[in-house]
């Protein structure tokens, strides 16, 4: 043995101990290790690697370190990030540590090396070492088949004791102590001992495992996976002389004895219990029993959260919560003082119905918050399945409750307030009718035994109050309507958007932000500027995203400039969110022949767009182009029509439409456009080009038409009117049958517009033309 005296950068090691001729990868992210390492590619490449007694220890002192390690030699080094490398080694020599120097920035060991193994063994004994070792190899790995065959034949090719015991501690799968005892041992005959001490362990460990795998195979069939696992826990608690204090049936006896619920379910929970025990043997069964019996003692049978009504509380956290929504809050105050006159009430089913982002779902929240009860919510936004609300037959592989008992049993009580969103995007398939199945669960002459399939118990949901959700009717059957209570959540005006994000979205922002209120401040003429040029919706969503846009840059600002507050005004506007997006066609500044301004309702609010007609020479053809549907392009027929039959009352030559073509076009013609007002809107547009007469360009309308010139009513009012406002419009045209509708609305809506309601077509032509047409003599 020669001794080799060296002073190396030194690396601690967690976990793992790296051997003479080991080829190892490893990540470095320890300051001291990479600054080690830097050190080592520096000189020649030696490292010396040193195996932590304590893994969690960060900062390893010489008592914290074994005192054998290995030099090594760095062989490949991957930087993966700013404070991590993985390092590619191969174990050189074994070296005893003679002091540690614990110099900054990194750890430098004074070493001895250890070149050569001391072997004071004849030849004949190494034969019979190495005959053993052979032997033990053979044994392990046909115990353990994992191991590499390919491995194991070089290895019992190898007649050296030395190279043989070195590959052999350096291959087997060995705990990184038992692999450092290997390392400590420079006594070749002492390291044959250690390693054939582990291997007979080994070899006996995998016989143990084996013999208890064998007991439990002659009790059970081998495709029983769920049953083989149990048997093995059992034959192991016994082999260790342990048992078990309680099985599963006593346990959820106990818990049925706790339950709260009537005599009917508590018989059926015990005879499924009974089953349950019965069945150990059976273990397909067994399972599925079990988590039957887990769903129903889960269920909240009887238990129910207090009543806690108090209609000043309520009305306060309302009016916090959200800024108008004057129809919905009176509807949950008036449930609240029947409910205290009563001390029982039925719970209503209210169907919230509205544009998105206009707060239907955050209503429900509130709701519950005044009710002081559980929420939980339900998304039936593309359920096509009847079985996601009844639930499954537990006779289906993977069967489970639905979703309404599913949410219930969320709750934990019987009487929460469950949230029934997006209702109107379910739809039907060859699996059942969604809508169908609603009936029962929303019927309040039903549901106080709704029945589940999977749990097969009536289940209790009159003490429920449900908040259904919709962005429409007209996918909603009748039936289902006709059991709940609507309650239009409508566009928010200017006005009412300025509110809510003064007094909700701006400190909701500023605190998800990290900010302070001394920090940021938006002026009012730069928030309305948002609310216009920067959202196009019927709700706020997209006004709290921009708000955000604004909180975020803002946030930036202040740690990089270190800047003490952000004032928002309309002159920076742009700098935190870029051009204006969206612009509105404001009222033409000249009266035109054939240009009419109609109003028109869509998913984020009203719009305003213009209707062109053109009369050119031709042989009578009608053209209709700006992607129209059905309703509008029928409308324009009926329109025209009803033109052709005033031919004999206005001064129309007889001959006009045999003569000359008529084009219609609705600007903007890659979007669609369908909807049944815009009847009058194209008739006057024809009748101005025909005749020749101006319309008025302050004149906006909407309103559909019948053949004989009757206006009919159309819905959307409230948003054409906000859209009509936006653009400037002074005169807004109406059918008569809406006279009630603008009533029920707030004056700001229409304030500085002049409503006129037309019965007919030609109380829309008095407002619409500039002069009426001449009638001819004979009239």
């Amino acid at each position: 043995m020669n001794d080799i005296c060296l002073e190396l950068p030194v690396i601690a090691l967690r976990g793992m101990t790296i051997l003479p001729n080991m080829i190892v990868h490893f990540e470095v992210s320890r300051n001291k290790s990479r600054m080690a390492i830097e050190a080592a590619m520096l000189g020649d490449q030696n490292i010396f690697l040193l195996t932590q007694k304590d893994a969690t220890v960060e900062d390893p002192g010489r008592d914290d370190l074994y005192e054998f390690g290995t030099v090594a030699k760095i062989k490949q080094i991957v930087k993966l990030s700013k404070d991590s490398l993985r390092v590619m080694v191969e174990g050189t020599y074994r070296a005893h540590l003679d002091d540690l120097m614990m110099t900054e920035p990194m750890l430098k060991a004074e070493v001895t090396v250890f070149d050569k193994t001391i072997c004071e063994i004849d030849d004949v004994q190494k034969a019979g070492y190495v005959r053993y070792l052979h032997e033990l190899l053979e044994s392990y790995s046909v115990q353990n088949p994992n191991f590499s065959s390919e491995l194991v034949r070089q290895l019992m090719e190898e007649e050296n004791l030395l190279k043989l015991v070195d590959q052999l501690c350096t291959n087997l799968p060995m705990e990184y102590k038992q692999r450092q005892k290997c390392l400590e041992t420079v006594d070749l005959q002492m390291r044959f001992e250690v390693l054939a001490q582990f291997m007979t362990k080994e070899i006996e460990m995998i016989q143990i495992t084996r013999e208890i795998q064998a007991k439990v195979k002659e009790r059970v069939d081998k495709n029983q996976r769920e049953y083989i696992l149990r048997e093995q826990m059992k034959v192991i608690r016994e082999e260790l002389g342990e048992d078990n204090t309680q099985t599963d049936a006593e346990q959820f006896e106990a818990q049925l004895q706790e339950l709260e619920a009537n005599d009917e379910v508590k018989e059926k929970i015990q005879k499924e219990i009974d089953r349950f025990r019965s069945s150990s043997n059976m273990a397909s069964e067994n399972g599925v029993i079990r988590g039957y019996v887990e769903t129903l003692l889960s269920m909240p049978w009887d238990k129910r959260d207090e009543e806690k009504v108090s209609l000043k509380q309520a009305e306060k956290i309302l009016e916090e919560d959200h800024y108008g929504l004057e129809k919905v809050k009176e509807r949950i105050l008036e449930y609240l003082s029947v409910r205290l006159l009563t001390g029982k009430g039925e719970s209503p089913i209210l169907c919230l119905v509205g544009p998105p982002g206009t707060g239907k779902s955050s209503i429900a929240k509130s709701v519950a918050r005044a009710l002081d009860k559980k929420f939980v919510r339900i998304s039936l936004g593309g359920v096509r399945d009847e079985a996601e609300i009844r639930g499954h037959r537990k006779t289906y592989v993977g069967a489970m409750p639905g979703r309404i008992a599913s949410a219930l049993k969320n709750a934990g009580v019987k009487n929460p307030v469950m949230l029934l969103d997006e209702v109107d995007k379910a739809s039907n398939d060859y699996k059942g009718d969604v809508f169908s199945a609603l009936l029962e669960v929303l019927d309040s002459e039903q549901n106080s035994r709704f029945r589940d399939n999977y749990i097969e118990l009536p289940v209790d949901l009159s003490e429920v109050l449900f908040i259904a959700t919709a962005n429409t009717l007209s996918t909603i059957p009748r039936p289902l309507l006709d059991r709940m209570e609507v309650i239009e959540v409508n566009s928010y005006t200017e006005n009412e958007k300025m509110h809510i994000a003064k007094e909700h979205l701006i400190p909701k922002q500023i605190k998800i932000h990290g900010l302070k209120k001394s920090q940021i401040s938006i002026t009012d003429r730069a928030l309305e500027k948002i609310i216009v040029h920067y959202t196009q919706e019927a709700g706020v969503r997209n006004l709290e995203r921009r708000i955000g846009d604004i909180c975020r840059k803002s946030a930036r600002e202040i740690v990089e400039e270190d800047k003490k507050n952000v004032k928002i005004g309309v002159k920076t506007l742009s700098k935190y969110l870029g051009k204006e997006r969206y612009t509105f066609d404001e009222a033409n500044t000249k009266d035109e022949v054939g240009i009419v301004r109609g109003l028109a309702w869509t998913s984020v609010g009203g719009v305003t767009l213009s209707v062109e007609v053109n009369v050119l020479p031709g042989n009578g053809k009608f053209e209709l182009t700006g992607q129209l549907g059905d309703v509008m392009k029928e409308s324009a027929r009926a329109g025209i029509s009803f033109i052709r039959s005033m031919c004999g009352e206005y001064f129309i030559p007889e001959n006009f439409f045999e003569e000359q073509d008529i084009h219609i076009h609705i600007p903007e013609g890659a979007v669609p456009k369908d909807g049944p007002s815009a009847g009058v809107t194209m008739a006057t547009a024809m009748i101005s080009a025909i005749t020749g007469i101006p319309v008025k360009a302050s004149v906006a309308m909407t309103g559909e038409i019948t053949l004989r010139g009757r206006v009919l009513p159309i819905g959307g009012l409230k948003e054409k009117l906000l859209a009509a406002k936006v653009a400037k419009i002074k005169t807004v045209v109406v059918p008569v049958k809406n006279r009630k509708d603008v009533e029920e609305m707030d004056a700001e809506i229409y304030e500085g517009m002049e409503i006129v309601y037309a019965e007919a077509m030609e109380d829309v032509l008095k407002t619409a033309l500039v002069h009426m047409p001449e009638k001819t003599e004979s009239e």
